[in-house]
């Protein structure tokens, strides 16, 4: 059954429709062996350093996409400043990777996901899929993500509140009635069948963007092993 037929058949509002038809693609990402060495200590700092340099891009043409699609309905509905993410990134980098150019990192995976984001950013005007990559990445960064910044204090045994400002919203002091209060935008929309399934196609699309990015560092997982 095609993602379009069953918003159709059952009715659901668009965070329910987001939610559950990218359930498979982000439980794939969720489980990459990349992700669990790393979360495992199994690990050196490099291949989270690895990791922060190709988010460091992506979240860069994230947030300069929202910011020009702005005034569109589906963007406006969400965008929130306190979300932003690149100032976070840029103080990790400090401790991480001091000195290293993210654009320095070869990286096919990120090329091909900051194309993507690109190309949301101008396929409607409603901004619905560029919706589906902010939905992506920050209610991913304030669900599991709170929990993969605690796990890694206390695997690498960093000082308090080094190495991990990505995972602090210091404006968002209560994740769960934010993400809620999210949701209940992303449903006041009122979208048509046919743009909610476009949006989830792009939530899909958004989390396989980041397996590709998980895959990739998987593949030098021996380079990046602890002793």
């Amino acid at each position: 059954m095609s993602v379009a037929t069953t918003v159709r058949d059952e009715d659901l509002t668009l965070s329910t429709a987001m939610r559950e038809g990218s359930r498979s693609e982000h439980e794939a990402a969720e489980g990459s062996t990349y992700m669990a060495e790393l979360l495992e200590g199994r690990l050196t700092t490099e291949a989270y350093a690895a990791l922060l340099l190709r988010l460091r891009r992506v979240y860069a043409a994230m947030e300069d996409a929202v910011r020009e699609r702005a005034d569109a309905p589906a963007v406006a509905a969400v965008h929130d400043a306190a979300l932003e993410r690149l100032a976070a990134i840029d103080a990790d980098l400090a401790h991480w990777a001091p000195g290293t150019d993210p654009a320095s990192v070869v990286s096919p995976a990120t090329d091909a996901y900051v194309a993507r984001l690109r190309a949301a950013a101008a396929r409607d005007d409603l901004g619905g899929a560029l919706l589906a990559h902010h939905y992506t990445r920050y209610l991913g960064d304030l669900s599991g993500g709170q929990a993969i910044g605690r796990i890694l204090s206390r695997t690498y045994g960093l000082p308090e509140g080094v190495g991990v400002a990505f995972y602090d919203f210091a404006e968002i002091p209560k994740p769960k009635p934010y993400k809620d209060a999210y949701r209940a935008r992303l449903d006041a929309l009122g979208l048509s069948p046919e743009q909610v399934a476009a949006v989830v196609d792009e939530v899909k699309a958004a989390f396989a963007l980041n397996q590709a990015v998980f895959d990739e560092l998987g593949r030098d997982i021996e380079h990046y092993r602890a002793a």
